[in-house]
């Protein structure tokens, strides 16, 4: 992710929690494309920050090593490690049923020392290694398990800000998904840019639409059935890395077309950079149609819309 350029803008905390192995880590490398790193993670030591930009905001990302000593060390010093949490990211391991116990009780302790802090961030639970290569059988098991969770974690008394998601890394659609949407319940316009984006879908005659950053994050998207979106999710992150080797070959030839067309199906997918302000890191459109174009009036009015919305 891209280190911050301002910093004097907004900062946002968000936690990155759960027990060792349970893959908090190989959902960031994920959604950074070092996915060559994955297969040589260590564990988590301590309390790791990064920082990186979304939508202008400066976020600070804490990834809490899980293993039960440091597990032990942030329960002891709450407001170093929780304070001031906007966001908390809780991932379960659901292969792993010998410590699901063990998972929800760490949760409750997490959430007890919200209830201390007078806080009560939104938690994104993530129900991690839900892997697309599963056997039928082990998925009925898995299923039986993110139920059981499920009721497990909405019966923790008086609080009301748990949201469940299925991921894995190996389908880095419902990665994306995930974290997109944790983020942008930091922002209250995020309404206002949905709109936008899928009346700019509906005009296009598009179907589908991811509006993303340079961390493979959305920031709105509009999509006419669940396969389209699928395949737009899992296709970003590499039109990013594509678009990253074109700047450095062709960053020195003044190449300011910005724009990749790719046919396949009898569908045109086009990847188009943008800016919405100067000082920021730019955006990216993904949309797929049945022609290979965009029309201009329409482009420029969503790009003056969303800077609207976002900067003014």
């Amino acid at each position: 992710m891209e280190y911050l350029r301002d910093e004097k803008a907004e900062t946002s905390k968000i936690l990155f929690s759960g027990l060792d192995d349970a893959g908090k880590t190989s959902i960031i490398l994920a959604l950074q494309r070092e996915f060559a790193k994955i297969a040589n993670i260590e564990p988590t030591k301590g309390a790791q920050r990064r920082m990186f930009e979304f939508l202008g905001k400066n976020i600070s990302e804490w990834d809490l090593g899980g293993q039960q000593t440091y597990r032990i060390a942030y329960l002891k010093n709450p407001t170093k490690y929780f304070t001031e949490t906007e966001v908390l990211i809780y991932v379960i391991d659901i292969k792993n049923k010998q410590r699901i116990q063990e998972c929800l009780s760490y949760l409750q302790d997490v959430v007890n020392e919200f209830r201390k802090l007078e806080i009560e961030p939104p938690i994104f639970i993530l129900f991690h290694k839900y892997d697309p290569a599963l056997s039928r059988s082990i998925y009925e098991q898995i299923d039986k398990t993110v139920l059981y969770l499920k009721n497990k974690i909405l019966s923790i008394p008086n609080y009301n800000q748990f949201y469940f998601r299925n991921t894995s890394i190996y389908n880095l659609s419902t990665i994306i998904s995930a974290m997109s949407e944790a983020l942008l319940a930091l922002y209250p316009k995020t309404d206002l840019v949905q709109k936008t984006i899928y009346e700019f879908g509906i005009k296009s005659k598009a179907d589908g639409i991811a509006v993303i950053d340079s961390n493979s994050l959305i920031i709105g998207w509009f999509y006419r059935n669940e396969g389209m979106k699928d395949i737009l999710l899992a296709s970003a992150p590499y039109f990013l890395s594509l678009n990253t080797s074109f700047d450095y070959t062709e960053g020195m030839e003044g190449n300011n077309e910005n724009k990749m067309v790719i046919q396949r199906h009898g569908k045109y997918f086009l990847f188009r950079k943008f800016s919405l302000n100067e000082d920021l890191e730019p955006f990216y459109l993904l949309i797929s149609k049945d022609t290979p174009e965009i029309n201009k009036d329409d482009f420029n009015a969503l790009i003056n819309i969303l800077t609207e919305i976002l900067y003014k």
